[in-house]
């Protein structure tokens, strides 16, 4: 049956499974838009600016594993999206985000809105390009899905002109395909690798979600076991190893190099996996571990073994199968002086680890009765209400150490941090983790000014009933930018100064409840200790999107805006 390429599209991503699609549409798209609605069976998820469609897909694709797909208008779109794309590009998420363009036929006329859109996407995505010929559009397509999915997984753009799509498409449909990656490394380099790990004293691992990807978690906590060593996230936003294991020591510093050293210069062999050494703001430009450390790095990542530091053992492997056969290497190498000593480690670990727990919540208790709120006392109650199975997105930024304190992250795909320095992705993450995980309760935290970029994420929640409940921690203030300042006057050494009031949105209050009533999601304001359980409550038991805008302490002085110049 001759059909248009409008159509043809919407085939070829019916044949590669595509349930749902994330996007914001222009003029240029309507062909596509319009064919849409002759397939059920693909969901159109409306997001009113380009940002949050790509933040939920990308959620949407670190839920479910597989290429997402989220659909753009051309140039401002494109302009929109590019902040978005580049936290999935940092994330490595296997989105495919489709564009569209007015017609090749016109691109030498400068017209309304022309632009190099495959030049504005290239720094941002794995792969960018514009179909040029009816004659091969499935082809580019099925093409995108592959680059998107085979590891390192990443972004791609696909520039779809609408004359390509109004013409006849003549291509056969059938699924794209995303080659097998469980690589396995040369048994002579485990070996090495298992030589050098058991003749450690002080083995350290570090870990990206090249582990999630690539479901290694297992694997990882069996190798960590047995060398009783430290386990430290690196740019790592998924749920790599359970965050109440005793050899679970957190993250590596995302600004500051300060922040990592003390924590790279421990071992004396260390173990990477899955990410790269050392992805910070301003990180170390010298060496980064102990002098005659020795470093293992295990990734499907090419570019990301020996990155920046030095590696004596690189495998361009599947951290999985790879992590397995070092492990069943490692058994044939310890004796059992080695393994007590591990099985110490860990119990001096796990002890270490409870009792800064204790501290820290007993610290929580004494603020309890704060006001303004302290985030603990919200979060502590609930942390006793939420269901077990609850999937959450965490953008809380400066209170994520509060959050996972009280609901520490422990089953695989249940917790999804941000990453990669953009803000907003909760508000619309939360989008994309309830279309995948439609059967489970999903939360998602926000800070106040994350959650004013990507604000109308909300309206698609309540347009598509995606029953998410959000927090807003709202401290009225960039706290996070006002850390970050007092490194910087230490390491300037500045004293005295008041925090820049550009750091600081307490005036106009920014009231959550009413902007999320105003889109018609239901919505309570929490301001007193009083108010924390029943708001739970409510949330909780409605059938429905629910916005909790919980008003916390911080440093703020609404006084003084617009009394210095410029403010």
């Amino acid at each position: 049956m001759e059909r248009s390429g409008h159509y043809a599209i919407a085939e070829q991503l019916q044949a590669d499974g595509v349930k749902h699609i994330f996007g914001n549409p222009g003029t240029v798209e309507q062909g596509f838009l319009d064919a849409l609605e002759d397939f059920p069976s693909i969901k159109y998820i409306l997001t009113l600016q380009e940002s949050v469609a790509i933040m939920a897909a990308d959620a949407y694709a670190r839920a479910t594993r597989k290429p997402a797909v989220a659909q753009i208008h051309s140039s401002p779109g494109l302009g929109n999206a590019i902040g978005a794309m580049y936290q999935a590009m940092r994330g490595h998420s296997p989105l495919v985000v489709l564009g569209g363009d007015s017609g090749i036929r016109y691109q030498a006329m400068d017209a309304q809105m022309a632009a190099d859109l495959v030049a504005m996407a290239r720094p941002v995505t794995k792969w960018a390009t514009m179909v040029q010929h009816p004659s091969s559009l499935l082809r580019v397509l099925r093409r995108a899905m592959k680059v998107a999915g085979t590891a390192p997984m990443g972004p791609v753009y696909v520039c779809l002109p609408q004359d390509i799509l109004d013409a006849i498409a003549t291509e056969e449909v059938f699924p794209s395909f995303v080659p097998v990656s469980r690589s396995h490394p040369d048994p002579e380099f485990i070996a090495r690798a298992a030589d050098l790990l058991a003749s450690a004293t002080t083995p350290m691992i570090y870990v990206g979600d090249g582990v999630a990807y690539s479901g290694a978690q297992t694997e990882l906590t069996r190798v960590a076991e047995l060398l009783g060593a430290q386990v430290w996230g690196a740019d790592s936003g998924e749920l790599n190893m359970p965050y109440d294991h005793p050899l679970w020591q957190g993250q590596t510093g995302h600004m500051f190099a300060a922040q990592s050293r003390p924590i790279t210069q421990r071992g004396d062999v260390n173990l990477v996996v899955g990410t790269y050494m050392l992805p910070e703001v301003f990180p170390e430009l010298g060496d980064i571990y102990a002098p005659g450390a020795r470093t293992i790095h295990i990734d499907l990542n090419p570019d990301s073994i020996a990155k920046n530091h030095a590696v004596e053992i690189g495998m361009l492997a599947d951290p999985k199968v790879t992590l397995a056969a070092l492990a069943t290497e490692l058994e044939s190498r310890l004796d059992a002086p080695k393994r007590e000593r591990a099985m110490q480690t860990i119990a001096q670990l796990g002890l270490a680890k409870s009792d800064r727990r204790k501290v820290e919540l007993d610290q929580d208790l004494a603020r309890s009765n704060a006001v303004p709120l302290n985030f603990a006392t919200f979060m502590a109650e609930m942390a006793a209400r939420l269901p077990t199975d609850a999937v959450i997105f965490d953008e809380a930024l400066t209170n994520s150490p509060t959050l996972t304190r009280h609901r520490p992250p422990h089953d695989i795909g249940s917790f999804f941090q941000t990453r990669g320095g953009s803000l907003g992705s909760s508000l619309a993450g939360g989008l994309g983790l309830k279309a995948a995980f439609g059967d489970k309760p999903v939360v998602a935290f926000s800070g106040d000014g994350g959650a004013m970029y990507v604000i109308q994420a909300l309206w698609s929640a309540v347009r598509h009933n995606l029953d998410v409940k959000y927090v807003i921690c709202n401290n009225g203030s960039y706290r996070l930018l006002q850390l970050n300042i007092q490194q910087f006057w230490s390491e300037q050494k500045i004293a005295g100064r008041p925090f820049p009031i550009s750091f600081d949105l307490s005036y106009p209050k920014l009231h959550f409840d009413v902007m999320a009533k105003s889109m018609g999601m239901e919505s309570i304001r929490v301001e007193t200790v009083e108010q924390i359980g029943p708001a739970i409550e409510a949330a909780l038991a409605h059938s429905g999107p629910f916005l909790l805008d919980v008003v916390i302490e911080g440093d703020v002085h609404p006084e003084l805006i617009g009394v210095r110049c410029g403010q």
